[in-house]
């Protein structure tokens, strides 16, 4: 699951998958061990997980395609991660035929009118932008777009 920063990606793959082990590589002991030891970092995992912010280890997507198959379960690890050429264009050499690739976008009009979030002018849509964070937290575009 590819997209840019703060489309919730984490949020609906933790939905989404919510009986999977997550796992962030954020966090600077599972990168550590995930660079140091890929082999033992995926390991653990004979469930599978969700692997969050997956650009940090590319190193990872070539042992997960040996994982894949030699487990043959489909839909095993979930990545995450912002979408950026290096990641896709690995996940797309290393595991070619063994992946699927959703990218998620910020919110659209519709899915805003959906849940009852859709601006009731133009300039305020315009202004506000499609990013969940702007419709769930209370923080203004400005402030928010800044940082």
């Amino acid at each position: 699951m590819t997209g840019p920063r703060q489309s919730d990606k984490t949020t609906l793959a933790k939905h989404v998958f919510a009986q999977k082990e997550y796992v962030s590589l954020e966090n600077p002991d599972e990168l550590e061990f995930a660079n140091s030891d890929p082999h033992r970092f995926l390991a653990r995992f004979d469930q599978g997980a969700i692997l969050d912010e997956v650009q940090r280890c590319p190193a990872l997507l070539s042992l997960l395609q040996t994982l894949v198959d030699e487990r043959g379960v489909m839909g095993d690890f979930v990545l995450t991660g912002y979408a950026q050429f290096e990641l896709i264009a690995g996940i797309t050499q290393s595991l070619a035929g063994r992946v699927g690739r959703v990218e998620l976008l910020p919110l659209t009009a519709q899915e805003l009118r959906a849940a009852e979030k859709l601006p009731s002018d133009i300039n305020t849509m315009l202004l506000q932008g499609g990013y969940p964070s702007l419709y769930n937290r209370d923080v203004s575009p400005q402030d928010w777009f800044s940082n």
